[in-house]
């Protein structure tokens, strides 16, 4: 009988052990899902970040090249030219000759960059003035017509303002 005591005393002990062994390898391999679960969360809220991340510097590069760019376009919005032109002839014995003067100056804003530069051109009886004068501007980006008749030359101080200078 003894041994039919101890077997009955041992078993539910072997009972406990077992299923406390099966509890935590159950508790275990939940544990590895859950953990599991929580990277696969975690990596994706690592690539929204770093999503958001690339996003937000490319909007950022973007904004401040549109802001450059609009600074630069308001500064070059500044600069301004101012043109005037009256007509001159010059009579001899032989001819007489018609001359359209063009004279240009830059601004930036309201302060003066440039002396006057002075455009003469010989204009025809029947010539339009406003085609003579098209395309003359230094100050414009386009290249200056080669043309003979086209003379520019700087416009010359008075005397009374030489001393100045």
């Amino acid at each position: 009988m003894n041994l039919d005591a101890l077997i009955w005393v041992l078993l539910p002990v072997f009972v406990a052990a077992g299923s406390a062994l099966l509890s935590f390898y159950i508790m275990q391999a939940r544990m590895e899902v859950a953990i599991a679960k929580e990277r696969e969360s975690l990596a994706e809220a690592n690539a929204i970040i770093n999503s958001s991340k690339v996003t937000l510097e490319e909007r950022t590069k973007a904004t401040e090249e549109a802001t450059r760019r609009r600074a630069l376009d308001d500064f070059m919005q500044e600069f301004r030219v101012e043109e005037r032109h009256y007509f001159r002839e010059n009579r001899s014995a032989e001819s007489k000759t018609k001359a359209m003067i063009l004279q240009e100056r830059l601004y930036f804003r309201n302060i003066p960059l440039s002396n006057w530069v002075e455009h003469e051109m010989i204009v025809e009886e029947n010539a339009e003035v406003s085609q003579v004068a098209k395309g003359r501007s230094i100050f414009s980006g386009n290249k200056l017509p080669q043309d003979e008749g086209a003379v520019i030359r700087m416009p010359q101080q008075p005397a009374a303002m030489s001393h100045i200078s």
